[in-house]
């Protein structure tokens, strides 16, 4: 497609890449809204459990990096999830400028309860698909996000 097309076309946008990756974000936001709704918990502060769950006392910056997201934003899910006492901030000891992250006895039962439900979260956006498209979709998928991590305002350390 080139410029012209898209410039005489008001629909010519629908075709690019970015568009449909854009509107999947909103339908699997949406997705896991429903499905988690009796927790009250967005798929961001659902990452922020899962990464200090399988890294206890980890630091924000780190979190950060491990689950792609930037520190600014970071820092006000996890201010969210302290308040509802899921998550807790401690000064590390080796530098009191540095906090670090657990999870409260209350955020862990909430992680493991908000699992069932995120993962039929993960079917509903992959069910139009068959299994072997499933499979190919999340490779390219990866491939994707990996080749063009660093050029996000918030590479991560993982995928």
């Amino acid at each position: 497609m080139d410029t012209s097309d898209l410039a005489s076309s008001p629909d010519a946008f629908a075709e690019l890449p970015g568009h449909f990756i854009r509107r999947l974000q909103q339908i699997a936001v949406a997705i896991f809204l429903q499905e988690t709704e009796a927790f009250g918990i967005t798929p961001v502060q659902f990452a922020a459990l899962q990464g200090v769950a399988a890294q206890p006392g980890v630091d924000q910056r780190t979190l950060a990096r491990t689950i792609g997201f930037d520190t600014s934003t970071i820092a006000g899910v996890i201010d969210r999830l302290e308040s509802r006492g899921l998550m807790q901030r401690q000064v590390s000891p080796n530098d009191r400028r540095v906090r670090l992250l657990t999870l409260t006895p209350a955020g862990q039962v909430l992680l493991i309860a908000i699992v069932p439900p995120m993962l039929r979260a993960q079917e509903r956006i992959l069910a139009p698909l068959s299994d072997a498209d499933q499979q190919v979709f999340l490779r390219m998928l990866k491939t994707l996000v990996l080749a063009n991590n660093e050029l996000s305002r918030a590479p991560s350390d993982g995928v």
